[in-house]
């Protein structure tokens, strides 16, 4: 840069709000939006989550109605996480391969109100099927098995694209189970389903809500840590998901999201493929109790921290703020 004061001020660009929006870098649109939403048994049924004000858990049909909403807001789509009933959980999971279980039921519905006018992500992993709340199979010493709790993704995954699933989303973090799956879906016919794989998930403080959110939380013995990553980690972030893209996904996905956005942009520059954010159930309530206390404005606290997410590099981000920032956005 030669320019300098008082040729160059750079403040001229930012003197309007019709220059801000002509100069502006970087571009926060609905369709950048995935809604996360969780399911849980009953007819007309929504329970308020605590941890989580201003989210619910919906029955099937509040589900679908959800899904239309999201249609009108113009998000593309949406996740699905199941609260699975005590009795219906187990030391195996088996609940999981269940071909009518609540997400199968959910993706029927949301398939039968909206068509093909939005995606469907699903989450693939144990820990909402398990009676521990380890996302998979444990042996008698409580560590979680790998090869074992892989073969049972892959009749998971199979299970949720044969019900209309549009995404298979692994949130595991076992080794292989990418590959697995992707060869489990071409043999299977399932050529089009999609694999975002949470390719770098963190042992994260973050996750309590969501817990709570899918029943788990009161059922988790042990932590995760031995098979979620060190926060303090960045190299083997890279290399997860360069074994994650050598295995078969078409995108991956950097989980917490703000307090990772460092690991967003490296993996953005370094393998230049979608690269999605979670902005998880810790980070939403923190929005949400500082925009209660008074601590800052909520609208724009939610576009702000959006925001931030495209600025690093993300393709999309999942947000429980999605529909809310939808109608912010669409004015």
């Amino acid at each position: 840069m030669t320019a300098s004061y008082p040729n160059l001020r750079l403040r001229r660009t930012r003197a309007s709000a019709w220059s801000r929006a002509l100069h502006r870098e970087t571009v926060l649109t609905t369709a950048d939006l995935i809604w996360p939403l969780f399911v849980t048994e009953g007819d007309a049924v929504e329970q308020p989550i605590a941890s989580l004000p201003g989210v619910s858990r919906w029955s099937v049909d509040g589900i679908a109605a959800r899904a239309r909403e999201a249609v009108a807001l113009g998000i593309p789509c949406i996740a699905l996480f199941p609260n699975t009933q005590r009795d219906r959980r187990s030391d195996d999971g088996a609940e999981a391969l269940n071909p009518d279980n609540l997400m199968c039921r959910a993706i029927r519905a949301i398939r039968e109100e909206c068509g093909n006018d939005i995606g469907i992500l699903t989450d693939v992993a144990l820990d909402p099927y398990t009676s521990h709340g380890q996302d998979g199979v444990i042996d008698d010493a409580g560590y979680v098995l790998n090869d074992e709790t892989v073969a049972v993704l892959v009749d998971q995954a199979i299970n949720q694209a044969e019900a209309g699933a549009d995404i298979i989303a692994p949130s595991d973090m076992m080794d292989g189970r990418v590959r697995a799956i992707r060869m489990a879906l071409e043999m299977g016919g399932h050529h089009n389903v999609q694999i975002m794989s949470y390719a770098a998930k963190y042992a994260s403080a973050f996750y309590g809500p969501f817990r709570d959110a899918v029943g788990s939380g009161a059922l988790l013995k042990g932590d995760k840590k031995s098979y979620q990553m060190d926060p303090a980690n960045t190299e083997e972030a890279l290399r997860e998901v360069a074994l994650d893209i050598a295995e078969g996904a078409d995108s991956v996905m950097v989980k917490p999201g703000l307090p990772y956005l460092d690991i967003v942009a490296r993996v953005k520059d370094r393998f230049e493929v979608p690269v999605f954010a979670y902005q998880v159930s810790g980070e939403y309530a923190m929005i949400e109790a500082a925009a209660a206390a008074g601590a800052g404005d909520r609208d724009a606290l939610v576009i702000e921290t959006l925001m931030a997410f495209k600025r690093a590099g993300c393709t999309g981000i999942l947000t429980y703020h999605a529909a809310h920032a939808a109608r912010l956005l669409n004015g």
